[in-house]
């Protein structure tokens, strides 16, 4: 094998996805831990102490104990070379979290072992088994009282429709949590408590073992016991090629907090989740051994560092390998160009690199040349990457500077924050006003909005609520929107590519415009 396979086979790219509050970004940190990326995790609850999420980069992150944007962080653990996507849980952001998905070949899906299967977890689901990727389960906060592990996996089967198959089995759980049973292994894995700061003490022990009781108590031996005779006539049997469809989780048992069986956990993760996978583009599957480089961008962030007011597009490499001075192809803007300052990122950190290799994610400095979905690649290729799909705002707000000489910074930071896709503007196209009509998925967005406006950009907003709820594209090209006959809530908005929209306040207002205007086409989705 090359070493330009080797290096191909050794990378990992994954999601981590949850619910809020079910431990993903603890679960992220433990993983950097192990990898030596850091040498102290963040305590993510701790409102007493200056520490925060090294995931949780944003300011209003560490304020709040929330994440808002999706964080990429690369390490190193044994053989292999994770790439890490932590994306937000709270679903007033999800749609950067479907972004990021576009860029993993697997996800983990955390869930808390005292609530289960929970509204997030759901819909986040639900776009893995679109994309057929691949769901690990980490059932985490095991160090507290938990449901039954039996009526965890029968959630997991009847909510989500995925079969499980539990690689390891907790013994106890509260202050009784005492280790898991590795079924692959046939041993026990006991923890030793040092506060889930650093690697803890694992004891492995098989069932035999004298020592037993005294490690994890006859009650808990007894349970075991029984629970092992019930899994092994019971559960799934253990088949990779389901995994990779989608069809089969894995499940493991732990606690991220305490670090009981995270490495385990990790162990496993990287034997059974593959290499970088094929990606479909307008040329058909591109194999990521192609020796032609090939990327495409998921997600762009402005000002990560604010002595720098920079803006960083974060791009998935699909093929080949990446040298920091080549030259590459930008297909949506025609043109050749360098890529400026390549980078690996840890959060915030950055690290200039030389070379990367499909599977990784980099991230480049951008002048503004780049959107969302748009694909690179070497010269003399004309490839382009499956689009990311835009979703349909749901909320709507006026907003305007309140100090007028500040238009200049105002514009800036709003076409800023919309290219990165975390919200939409939209302009009245006949009213010549200087407001800015926003669209977001979720409400939490516009307070991060004013925040970033205010701290990134140093312009205080006025937001005023607007009653819409429904947005449709104009399909026809050619109409003249003057002259559309709408009700007296719907209406015209421009967005920043000039594209004229529909807003409404009610799907009766929907029907009203195709009714009482013929011909006219309108579409969920802008197709731009």
């Amino acid at each position: 094998m090359s070493k330009y396979e080797n290096e191909i086979n050794k990378r990992r790219t994954f999601a981590i996805i949850s619910h809020p509050d079910a431990g993903k970004t603890t679960l992220t940190e433990k993983f950097l831990l192990y990898g030596g990326a850091i040498a102290l995790a963040g305590s993510v609850k701790g409102k007493k102490s200056d520490r925060h999420a090294v995931s949780d980069w944003m300011e209003i992150e560490k304020q709040r104990g929330i994440s808002v944007t999706s964080s990429v962080m690369q390490f190193n653990y044994k053989d292999c070379c994770i790439n890490i996507l932590d994306t937000p849980g709270h679903q007033d952001f999800s749609e950067d979290t479907y972004r990021t998905l576009m860029a993993a070949d697997s996800a983990v899906m955390v869930i808390d072992a005292a609530k289960g299967v929970e509204n997030q977890t759901r819909k986040l689901f639900k776009v893995c088994v679109m994309r057929h990727i691949p769901i690990f389960t980490f059932i985490n906060k095991m160090d507290r009282e938990a449901k039954n592990p039996f009526d965890l996996l029968d959630q997991i089967e009847n909510e989500l429709g995925i079969k499980t198959f539990p690689v390891n089995w907790p013994i106890g759980c509260g202050r009784e949590f005492k280790g898991v049973y590795d079924r692959m292994k046939r041993h026990i894995v006991s923890f030793k408590a040092n506060g889930g700061h650093h690697a803890v003490e694992a004891s492995e022990v098989d069932l035999s073992d004298e020592k037993l009781d005294e490690l994890i108590g006859s009650e808990n031996r007894q349970n075991l016991f029984d629970d092992i005779e019930l899994l092994d006539g019971a559960s799934y049997e253990f088949d990779i090629d389901a995994v990779n469809r989608g069809e089969l989780s894995p499940v493991f048992f732990g606690s991220a907090l305490t670090n009981f069986g995270v490495e385990p956990f990790l162990e496993d993760f990287i034997k059974m989740t593959t290499p970088p996978l094929p990606r479909m583009s307008s040329e058909g599957e591109i194999s990521p051994y192609d020796d032609d480089f090939s990327a495409f961008v998921f997600k762009i962030q402005a000002n990560m560092n604010k002595a720098h007011r920079d803006r960083l597009t974060f791009m998935r490499i699909c093929s080949g390998r990446f040298d920091r001075d080549m030259e590459v192809y930008h297909v949506q803007g025609d043109k050749k160009l360098r890529l400026s300052q390549p980078q690996q990122i840890m959060a915030q950190e950055r690290e200039i690199i030389n070379e990367a290799y499909a599977g990784d994610i980099i991230g480049v400095f951008d002048p503004g040349i780049f959107s969302i979905g748009d694909t690179v690649c070497a010269p003399g290729r004309k490839i382009a990457y499956e689009g990311i799909p835009t979703f349909a705002p749901e909320h709507f707000a006026r907003i305007r500077q309140k100090d007028t000489l500040k238009r200049k910074q105002f514009v800036k930071g709003t076409t800023q924050i919309a290219q990165e896709g975390a919200i939409q503007i939209f302009h009245e196209p006949f009213s010549g006003m200087e407001e800015v009509i926003v669209g977001v998925v979720g409400v939490l967005q516009f307070e991060v909005l004013e925040y970033r406006l205010k701290n990134e950009y140093n312009v205080d907003i006025i937001r005023e609520g607007l009653p819409y709820q429904y947005i449709r594209w104009i399909e026809n090209k050619d109409i003249d929107v003057k002259s559309l006959n709408l009700s007296s809530d719907t209406k015209i908005v421009q967005d920043f590519k000039d594209n004229y929209l529909l807003i409404f306040t009610s799907e009766w207002n929907i029907r009203w415009a195709l009714e009482k205007n013929e011909g006219l086409i309108l579409s969920e989705f802008n197709r731009d």
